[in-house]
């Protein structure tokens, strides 16, 4: 894995999480992301060298090559400046306060499951697409 990847971590049994990862890939033009889901070994080392609070997990994390990171609200729309075609726009959300942006994210996150169903486990790649996932367990 190259170091200037940015890594998305996310909820891998989500399936709004993981329509997420698809829609991102798709948009990804640039190649500037790597995934992982939550609940494999790298995601929970990176969480763990990162010394990432539990209660940001929500379902997902940016992590950047330079250790830093950004959750919720704040990752996902660092995400869209990247993506291809009119996305980027959406960053500029990025002015409006995080509590508010978080307050919203996180009545989305609460209801994900509710909303749009649950995996019993994690997604699994497709070959074409497996080169992008950093870990598959």
């Amino acid at each position: 894995m190259k170091e200037a990847k940015k890594i998305i971590l996310f909820d891998g049994v989500c399936n709004m999480c993981n329509s997420t990862i698809n829609f991102i890939i798709k948009h990804d033009k640039n190649d500037i992301f790597r995934y992982a889901s939550l609940q494999s070994d790298i995601g929970k080392q990176l969480i763990q060298e990162r010394n990432i609070d539990s209660s940001k997990l929500d379902s997902i994390l940016l992590i950047e090559p330079k250790k830093s990171y950004y959750y919720k609200s704040t990752a996902a729309l660092h995400i869209i400046r990247h993506l291809s075609g009119l996305y980027p726009i959406f960053s500029v959300f990025l002015i409006i306060p995080s509590f508010f942006r978080d307050w919203v994210y996180d009545i989305i996150a609460k209801n994900r499951y509710k909303w749009f169903g649950k995996k019993e486990s994690c997604m699994i790649p497709t070959p074409e697409l497996r080169s992008l996932f950093i870990d598959q367990h």
